[in-house]
């Protein structure tokens, strides 16, 4: 049998950070300062270092290029076309963060200029990203539906109109109001707090989650 040459693989990780912003799922996108496809739209991203877990490094890359430490992140896909990347055969391990809006950055950094961007309307992106984000935006969509990731979507303090605005805009339908303010009263994740709401409507009770930790449904609840 002829042998067949190993492959010289390198590895990067890609963060595919989302954020609700204007009525929208918005996803964070930084412009390349280098080649290849300088100047073009991307996700910020990098090589993994040595000694370094890929969880590690999507942390030291969201901290260093969209000065975020604070998110609900998961793995995501392991990108692996061999023709993905023209420097060669690279991977990429990609991850996924939610984020309130209050704590995304836009504008130029030390490294790095971001701009969030609607996900059904994002500019033409470098290597694979456009692919890596639908699939993302795909999975989200699943969390939704069968865990209590919107806790990381939302301030600590919030209304229950703006938690429900969270599953419209992400799932793309409509909830009924009672049916979505009764599931989440059967499921005891919120504590009503002594605060309410301020500004042009009529003032609202804000709630808060009672652990903003990842809870898996047994089925399907939205």
């Amino acid at each position: 049998m002829k042998n067949t040459p190993k492959a010289k693989v390198e590895i990067t990780v890609d963060v595919v950070v989302f954020t609700i912003k204007d009525g929208e799922l918005c996803v964070l996108l930084g412009k390349r300062i280098n080649e290849p496809f300088l100047g073009r739209w991307s996700l910020p991203g990098g090589f993994l270092w040595e000694g370094e877990t890929t969880m590690e490094a999507a942390k030291r890359i969201l901290k260093t290029k969209t000065r975020l430490s604070e998110m609900y992140l998961e793995q995501l896909y392991t990108f692996d076309q061999p023709d993905r990347d023209p420097r060669g055969q690279i991977i990429t391990v990609s991850y996924f963060a939610l984020v309130p809006i209050e704590l995304v950055k836009e504008g130029k950094g030390d490294e790095y200029e971001s701009e969030l961007f609607p996900v059904i309307k994002i500019p033409s992106l470098a290597f694979d990203h456009e692919k890596i984000v639908k699939y993302a935006a795909k999975r989200v969509r699943s969390k939704l539906e069968y865990t209590n990731v919107a806790y990381s979507l939302v301030p600590s303090k919030f209304t229950l109109t703006e938690l429900q605005k969270i599953y419209e805009i992400i799932l793309g339908s409509k909830q009924d109001k009672r049916n979505f303010r009764r599931k989440y009263a059967n499921m005891g994740l919120l504590e009503k707090t002594e605060a309410v709401s301020s500004g042009k409507h009529r003032p609202a009770a804000l709630y808060r989650f009672k652990k903003r930790q990842p809870i898996e449904f047994l089925e399907k609840a939205f």
